[in-house]
């Protein structure tokens, strides 16, 4: 009854969720609470920093009374958007609105890091964006009216610090995005003084799943949790769900389809990539975190289909098969994994016969792309022998679930619970551990996809889907595996 447990703290878009887990991977206790929305106004996002904190403290608030005195938390991590930055003074009070993850106003910032850090970037296999840290942080300090001392804060950096009642050093996986250099491990210094950020408005940086503090007596007081409960150095919201789905040994990997389709595992080594669509997180082991982020996912389906009714397409579809047609479920203009190419648009090759005709080319689709993500991944010498696990709210389609075990002739493994959170409880155990021992131990999977058609039945629609990436000038090659020539 009295089992230790591992508390993680997922700090989203939308809402903040905590979870309490058992070294099992029972979750004996869990919290939400809504985020108000924000500001948006064209390319900019923000939000309010103190809500971020509220609502950690409303949840933490639920879990500890739920746990009750007798329960022993072993610690605590936070998870956060990945890119989200405030700058704060030093009595832990935020001097900007929290900039999100997708706020893009730093275009020319970012045009100028690029510049200035080139060298490197190009070593770690990316470009910066400007929804980048970095960027944004160029951006603040030009326009936001701050002194030179404010500290640069990463969104999880905050709650963090609110807990522990004092600053803590951030972890290397929210530093990335701010430039940090994860093959030496320390912040370009001379890169920042080119760009004339001061280095010393930068915070301590460790790897994950490090002890990095504990819960002070003020926030003890705000959360229910007992004050010197360790604090350990988080992730990013991504990597957090990674770990959640078990895809942590070399050579796993987990693709979640939501909105849009991303892609993470786990590598010995740097892929380097020359076109930069493929960038590296690092684990608290050590190993490379590689992954990408297509604009193609669900919001094809959500688009085409939200006035149909869904069950009977998948329904149709499971026992359809294959179709002739061809497919770029592309929504918006611009793909960004397996390839970059601002211009790119969806397309069509044949005549939909219908609309479970459409549907089914629509899933074939999204496999398709999902498929060439992964030749892309080999061709840079990633290994992929490992196992494959999928989340995301698309799991729930069947018959996509089925499409994309066939064309990418792989057993497909969904997991029991997807949460960042219960993520940031695996890493707490891990550092007690090790990330393999407590994943084998608290992941759980819920069930398993097998292929049942072979690929030949889906290789003509995909050779013509790459001919025409190709002939539009989108693609520039067909990925091969690393050592075969052409």
């Amino acid at each position: 009854m009295n089992e230790p447990v591992y508390v993680g703290i997922d700090l989203g878009t939308q809402s903040v969720r905590v979870l309490a887990v058992t070294a099992d991977g029972e979750v004996v206790a869990s919290a939400a609470e809504k985020l108000p929305p924000g500001k948006r106004n064209g390319v900019h996002h923000e939000q309010d920093p103190e809500a971020w904190w509220r609502a950690a403290c409303t949840c933490l608030r639920v879990v500890t009374a739920h746990l009750g005195r007798g329960r022993q938390i072993e610690g605590l991590a936070v998870d956060s958007t990945s890119g989200t930055i405030l700058l704060t003074d030093e009595q832990i009070r935020p001097l900007t609105p929290g900039l999100m993850y997708d706020d893009g106003r730093a275009d020319s910032e970012a045009n100028e890091v690029n510049a200035a850090g080139a060298e490197l970037w190009r070593s770690m296999s990316y470009r910066m964006q400007p929804s980048w840290a970095l960027p944004k942080l160029l951006w603040l300090l030009r326009h936001a009216g701050v002194s030179h001392r404010a500290r640069l804060t990463h969104q999880n950096d905050f709650v963090n610090a609110r807990l522990a009642g004092r600053w803590l050093p951030t972890d290397s996986s929210h530093a990335l995005k701010t430039g940090y250099d994860l093959i030496r491990g320390e912040w370009p210094a001379d890169i920042l003084d080119q760009l004339q950020i001061p280095i010393a408005m930068l915070p301590l940086v460790v790897p994950p799943g490090g002890r990095i503090g504990e819960v002070g007596r003020e926030a003890a007081a705000a959360t229910g949790l007992p004050a010197g409960v360790p604090i350990f150095a988080g992730m990013t919201d991504g990597c957090a769900a990674q770990i959640a789905s078990g895809a942590t040994a070399i050579g796993s990997w987990n693709t979640v389809i939501g909105t849009t389709l991303v892609v993470k595992g786990v590598t010995r080594e740097l892929l380097k990539d020359p076109h930069g669509v493929v960038y590296s997180h690092r684990s608290m082991d050590g190993f490379w975190l590689p992954g990408g982020a297509s604009s193609t996912g669900a919001a094809a389906i959500a688009k085409e289909f939200s006035r149909t009714d869904l069950e009977a397409l998948n329904a149709v579809a499971a026992k359809a098969g294959p179709t002739p047609l061809v497919v770029y479920p592309l929504v918006t203009k611009g793909e960004r994994f397996p390839f970059a190419a601002a211009e790119a648009e969806g397309f069509t090759l044949g005549e939909a016969n219908s609309a479970e005709d459409r549907f089914r080319g629509v899933l074939q689709g999204i496999a398709m792309l999902e498929r060439l993500a992964f030749e892309t991944l080999d061709a840079l010498g990633a290994e992929t022998g490992g196992r494959f696990t999928i989340s995301g709210g698309a799991v729930n389609s069947e018959a996509l679930n089925q499409t994309r075990a066939d064309v990418l002739e792989r057993d497909l493994q969904v997991p029991a619970i997807t949460e960042s959170a219960f993520g940031m409880a695996v890493l707490v155990a891990a550092a007690q551990t090790s990330m393999p021992a407590a994943t084998a131990r608290m992941v759980r999977l819920a069930r398993t996809i097998y292929p049942r058609r072979p690929f030949a039945e889906y290789a003509a629609q995909y050779e013509r889907f790459l001919r025409e990436l190709e002939r539009r000038g989108w693609l520039a090659e067909t990925p091969r595996p690393a050592g075969v020539q052409a």
